[in-house]
C-alpha cells in the first residue's frame, strides 16, 4: 500500500476501501439470489409433480426357481438289490435236496455234519418268520425280506414256519414245498433240515445262515 503523505491520498484510501466492500457486499448478494433461484425451483418441481409412488410393472412375471430333483441313490441300489435277490417258483428244487426222510439241503462244501448238527440243535435257534396261511405272494416277499435282514444283523440259525398244509385245498402243503425252493435260491441260505418236532415238525425248517462278513 502507498505511503499517505497528505490529506489527499487519505482519501484515495478511503475511497478504495469503500469500493472494495460494495463489490464484497454484490458478491454475496449475488450469490444469496442464485441460491435462492436454486431452491425454488427445487420447490417448484416438487410441487408440480405431487407424492412419488413406485411404478407397478403388472406385464412382469415372477417366476420360482425349479429345483432340481431328488436323486434316490440309496432306493435304487435297494431296488436292484431285492431283484438280485428275486425269488422264482420254477426252480427245481429236488436236484439239490439230500435224499433222506426229512429232505434236507446243504450247499456244496458244505458237510454232512452241517445238517446234523442242525437237526441235533446245535445252533440255537434266534429268530423265526411265521408264513403259515400266506399267499403265495406275500410268503415270498416276507421269506426273502427276514432272510436279508437276519443275516445283515448276523443271525447264524433261524426257523422258517410254513406250516403243514391242513388248510389248503386238498391238503396239499404247497407252500412247503415253494419254501424249500426259495430258501436254496438265497445265497445267505448255507443248509437247512426239518425242524423237531417240539419246534414244528413237518411244518417248519431249522435254516442256517452264513457268517457275517467283517468289513
Amino acid at each position: 500500500m502507498a505511503s499517505i503523505r497528505t490529506l489527499a491520498d487519505l482519501k484515495q484510501v478511503k475511497q478504495a476501501l469503500a469500493d472494495q466492500h460494495a463489490r464484497l457486499e454484490a458478491e454475496v448478494a449475488e450469490k444469496k439470489a442464485a441460491l435462492a433461484l436454486q431452491l425454488a425451483n427445487k420447490n417448484l418441481f416438487a410441487s408440480s409433480i405431487g407424492t412419488v409412488k413406485p411404478i407397478q410393472n403388472s406385464s412382469k412375471v415372477l417366476t420360482k426357481t425349479k429345483q432340481p430333483e431328488p436323486n434316490p441313490v440309496q432306493q435304487r441300489r435297494d431296488d436292484a438289490a431285492v431283484l438280485r435277490e428275486s425269488l422264482s417258483d420254477e426252480f427245481d428244487v429236488e436236484s439239490l435236496l439230500d435224499i433222506d426222510d426229512s429232505l434236507s439241503f446243504r450247499r456244496p462244501g458244505i458237510g454232512t455234519d452241517v445238517t446234523k448238527k442242525l437237526r441235533q440243535g446245535i445252533w440255537s435257534i434266534q429268530r423265526q418268520v411265521d408264513l403259515h396261511n400266506m399267499r403265495t405272494d406275500e410268503a415270498r416277499e416276507t421269506l426273502g425280506a427276514f432272510i436279508r435282514e437276519a443275516h445283515k444283523h448276523g443271525m447264524r440259525c433261524v426257523r422258517v414256519v410254513h406250516g403243514k398244509g391242513l388248510g389248503s385245498p386238498g391238503k396239499e402243503p404247497v407252500l412247503k414245498g415253494k419254501v424249500k425252493s426259495w430258501l436254496i435260491q438265497k445265497q445267505e441260505v448255507l443248509a437247512f433240515v426239518q425242524a423237531k418236532p417240539a419246534e414244528g415238525g413237518a411244518g417248519a425248517l431249522v435254516v442256517l445262515l452264513k457268517p457275517q462278513l467283517k468289513p
